[in-house]
């Protein structure tokens, strides 16, 4: 078997290869489109707001938990188009890249969530954070539909 951080490099390279089949439908969504809010969905509802929550959840999992930067959260209203949201998932493969490449040398990563303490592995906060990532990119090509737009599929396997 290869080893984790090759199998992590191989993994969140089709993770972005999955990721730019959606940012390239978002740039034929409308900018009005892209940013409305629809109540049926959470995390703001909008598009944009579900990848700017997906951006958050790398940010605070792998940059601030595992990293231990100390990376200010992206907010939403400042994120106002898809190629802002393009630019915000380059600073987050940015540290992608650090975490893989570091991978193997973490030990238990420490946490809490809801008062309660608990330690992840690396490759659980990684399974994490990508299998989030696909939740919402779902929820995101369900609002297109909602919108009348015809969704791409963004499936590893297409």
């Amino acid at each position: 078997m290869a080893s984790i951080l090759k199998y992590t490099e191989e993994q969140y390279k089709l993770v972005k290869g999955s990721r730019k089949v959606l940012f390239d439908y978002c740039r034929t969504i409308s900018p009005e489109d892209f940013i409305n809010q629809n109540t049926s969905f959470g995390r703001g509802g909008s598009m944009r707001n579900l990848l700017v929550h997906i951006s958050n959840t790398y940010e605070y999992w792998i940059a601030n938990l595992a990293l231990k930067s100390d990376i200010v959260y992206s907010k939403y209203e400042e994120n106002t188009s898809i190629s802002d949201v393009i630019k915000l998932f380059d600073q987050v493969d940015d540290f992608m890249n650090i975490f893989i490449a570091n991978i193997e040398s973490f030990t238990d990563i420490q946490y809490e969530i809801q008062n309660i303490k608990s330690t992840a592995t690396a490759l659980k906060l990684f399974t994490h954070v990508i299998t989030h990532e696909y939740h919402h990119k779902g929820q995101i090509l369900s609002i297109s539909r909602h919108l009348n737009y015809v969704p791409v599929d963004t499936d590893i396997m297409r």
